[in-house]
């Protein structure tokens, strides 16, 4: 017989990228008692990993529990950037409810969109937090609106309209009903929680049922399967059977190594869980996202939604550069190999291809900030290794016509830099679907524009509306190819002799374009250098010294002028690099060069290219 669980509540926190849902984490935790009074605690504890903390943005979601009044409450903060979406479309079928966190300035944004669909799509119980309502510019009542407005636009149920809303600060550790009340702790919050989210829903006495809804993985007991009870209870050393719901012919005998439940920010090991409560496993070597854990007695596996499959992918590679294997530490086709495919065990977004090379592998994922998180997990790590330029992935219909991935892109900007972000976009072939002033002097212009056009766009957008626009996007299904693209419309410049760059060589070659190196960094043959001010590639010396005479002494370069050059990130170098070129990657540095490094076989190729486009 089914009955709820009435100690227990789960609820994923979803929000777009930057709304606050990770501070929100944060101030439940220190509110509810789980740390120490005198404890030292870091900000945003949730975001574990270090590009999490640098980047400021969660990658993967994370789960931990609080106990208020009795009643224990399972969080899962989950990422706001559509290339985790992954993440989120897995982590809803844990919970409950969810509590979607909306910034009381931005209002409702892309993403904000894509999780409360998803949430809806599920019949979640919504609870709307409207955070930073202590911004001076915030607009709490207009944001409620807009939030109700998109409820409209997503068909929500009476039910689901019929939402509560909370008003709250993150940052200064208040949540409140209604704007006008004092301001004093997240109280509020935690009732509406107990209030309006139903408790899980089981049946205790029914054969075991667990659905595995996200992996976590440990150097120690290998992979770990997180996910919730949802009949009859589950116990270590007990024996199992794991099928799939997309995998009719999956049926494995298996044994729960150790069993644990979240308790603040810890796993601890239990003997035993019983229904609604949120367990991870740990023993099954070859658990999968999407397996349902059962008793042998009667096997029945949980439907469970297809993860959303990669739009965009790059080649991964031996470097072969004429410096290869000066940097790294993992630097053979094996160490790539095996990194990619642990990277597997954790990453469900993520696929990853042998080619007809065996130095090369093709990588593919949700966009572009997907991959280059794993470049630079990959680059701290101590790996060595070149990437290509990302490309996306096209599909074919039943008429053979070629599809490509499409984005709905929403952009803010200061008013005076609209006419410069439409004409970029739409030379990228985007589509203008509507403009509308949203206050403080911005514009949101939102376009319709292929994946494809966004790679290598958001450089120049930020150089465009000098660092003062937003560019979210959303995903927005497969339509028709919508022709060729130039990338890129300056050319390259190109180092065309091995050795160390000198300011006599960079001063010459500065008139030309803007330079990426100064002095003193090695360079090779068929290494880009700089962007050339030209729409051709540029070969030329950098490692060109002055002859010396009688009457020159070579003290005399001291007095040459060299521009700052221009510093690259990551992103930057993977925006900026053409479809010809390669970047490689290693602990200390990432250089840019072309694929064919001799100058006489570049040309080659290019005249090749060139008659076969005649063609």
């Amino acid at each position: 017989m089914k009955m709820n669980r009435e100690d227990i509540r789960n609820i994923a926190i979803i929000a777009h990228v930057d709304h606050g849902k990770t501070t929100l984490v944060d101030q439940l935790l220190r509110q509810s008692g789980v740390f120490r009074a005198n404890q030292e605690v870091v900000d945003r504890v949730m975001d574990s990993n270090d590009i999490e903390r640098e980047r400021g943005i969660t990658i993967l979601s994370k789960n931990t529990a609080i106990n208020y009044n009795g009643t224990k409450i399972n969080i899962i903060d989950t990422p706001g950037h559509a290339d985790f979406g992954g993440e989120v479309e897995r982590v809803l079928k844990m919970v409950n409810g969810v509590i979607l966190v909306v910034d009381a300035y931005e209002g409702a944004m892309p993403q904000t969109k894509f999780v409360l669909r998803k949430a809806l799509e599920l019949a979640l119980p919504v609870i709307v937090c409207v955070n930073k309502i202590d911004r001076p510019e915030a607009r709490p009542d207009e944001v409620v609106d807009e939030i109700l407005e998109l409820f409209m636009d997503l068909d929500a149920s009476d039910e689901q309209l019929d939402c509560p809303f909370i008003y709250a600060s993150a940052r200064a550790g208040f949540a409140k009903r209604d704007v006008s009340d004092p301001e004093t702790d997240m109280t509020p919050l935690f009732e509406t929680i107990l209030e309006y989210i139903p408790a899980p829903e089981g049946d205790p006495d029914a054969e075991t049922q667990v659905l595995i809804s996200t992996i976590d993985y440990n150097e120690y007991v290998g992979r770990i399967g997180v996910g919730k009870v949802d009949n009859g209870s589950v116990k270590s050393g007990q024996e199992y059977v794991i099928v799939n719901h997309h995998e009719p012919d999956k049926f494995r005998r298996v044994r729960i190594g150790k069993l644990y439940e979240f308790e603040g920010l810890n796993k601890v090991e239990v003997s035993e869980a019983g229904i609604g409560s949120i367990v991870a496993i740990s023993g099954i070597s070859d658990i999968h996202i999407g397996d349902t854990l059962c008793s042998p007695e009667k096997p029945e596996a949980i439907p469970f939604q297809k993860i959303s499959e990669p739009t965009i992918a790059m080649d991964f590679m031996v470097n072969d550069s004429p410096l290869a294997g000066q940097e790294g530490k993992y630097i053979t086709s094996r160490h790539i190999r095996e990194r990619l495919l642990r990277e597997l065990n954790t990453d469900v977004s993520l696929r990853v291809e042998e080619t007809q090379s065996p130095d090369c592998f093709k990588v593919s994922g949700r966009g572009e900030l997907h991959l280059s998180v794993l470049i630079e997990n990959m680059r701290r790590e101590g790996y060595e290794f070149a990437v290509s330029k990302a490309e996306v992935l096209y599909k074919y219909d039943e008429r053979n016509k070629k599809l490509e991935p499409m984005e709905i892109a929403y952009v803010d900007v200061p008013e005076e830099f609209t006419g410069a972000v439409i004409q970029k976009l739409t030379s990228r072939k985007g589509e203008l679907q509507g403009m509308s002033p949203i206050g403080g002097g911005y514009t949101r212009l939102e376009f319709s524009i292929p994946s494809r056009g966004l790679i290598g766009y958001r450089g120049e957008f930020m150089t465009d509306t000098k660092g003062n626009g937003i560019l979210n996007t959303s995903f927005d299904g497969y339509g028709v190819f919508k022709g060729e693209l130039n990338y890129r419309k300056q050319g390259s410049l190109i180092a065309f002799e091995a050795g160390e760059s000198i300011t006599y060589g960079l001063f010459n070659a500065q008139e030309r374009g803007a330079l990426f190196i100064g002095p003193g960094v090695r360079v090779y043959s068929g290494m880009i250098v700089g962007q050339s001010a030209k729409t051709e590639d540029i070969e030329l010396n950098v490692c060109k010294t002055k002859k010396l005479t009688n009457t020159r002494s070579s003290s005399s370069d001291e007095a040459l002028r060299l521009t700052p050059p221009r510093e690259m990130s990551l992103e930057q170098c993977l925006d900026f690099i053409d479809s010809d070129e390669l970047l490689e990657v290693t602990p200390y540095s990432l250089r840019i060069r072309k694929k064919i490094l001799d100058p006489t076989l570049r040309k080659r190729a290019m005249i090749s290219r060139k008659d076969k486009e005649k063609q």
